[in-house]
């Protein structure tokens, strides 16, 4: 039920995104029970190819910590993390990924590759997949479906 109600507020971000013309992906990060970042897409109003939700997050997680480990939270996106940002998780020692839709064009959790089944990766985590599915799936279609 809790990855539910945290995947509804990275969702509420994804629409923020969709509402300022950035791919509507949205993000969240959870520590203790308490939402200590929540971000989305901006690489078109900041021009900036590495705006992306998770990667906004992940920074703002940090400060509120006072590390640059995240150990102990979890990550909620609605869609499966980039290579740029599977990495940066990896980096920051999060415990928990949880995504919504799958992206089969740049995912880096199972759609086009799998970073954590790497041999000589200095930290792993739990991942959760699907979450929302429905929900995110719709809003990032809905998008691009307009753009064309």
């Amino acid at each position: 039920m809790q990855d539910i109600i945290y995947m509804g507020e990275a969702l509420k971000q994804a629409k923020r995104a969709f509402d300022s013309n950035e791919v509507p992906v949205g993000c969240v990060i959870v520590y203790k029970d308490r939402i200590i970042a929540r971000a989305h897409n901006q690489v078109e109003t900041l021009k900036d190819p590495t705006a992306h939700a998770e990667m906004i997050a992940i920074t703002q997680a940090a400060s509120a910590m006072g590390s640059k480990w995240l150990q102990g939270a979890s990550v909620y996106v609605t869609i499966e993390p980039c290579q740029m940002c599977a990495g940066a998780l990896v980096l920051a020692r999060i415990k928990r990924l949880i995504f919504g839709a799958d992206d089969s064009k740049t995912g880096a959790f199972g759609s086009v590759c799998d970073i954590l089944k790497s041999k000589n990766i200095n930290h792993s985590f739990e991942v959760t997949r699907g979450i929302s599915y429905q929900e995110s799936s719709f809003i990032i279609s809905e998008f691009f479906r307009k753009k064309r």
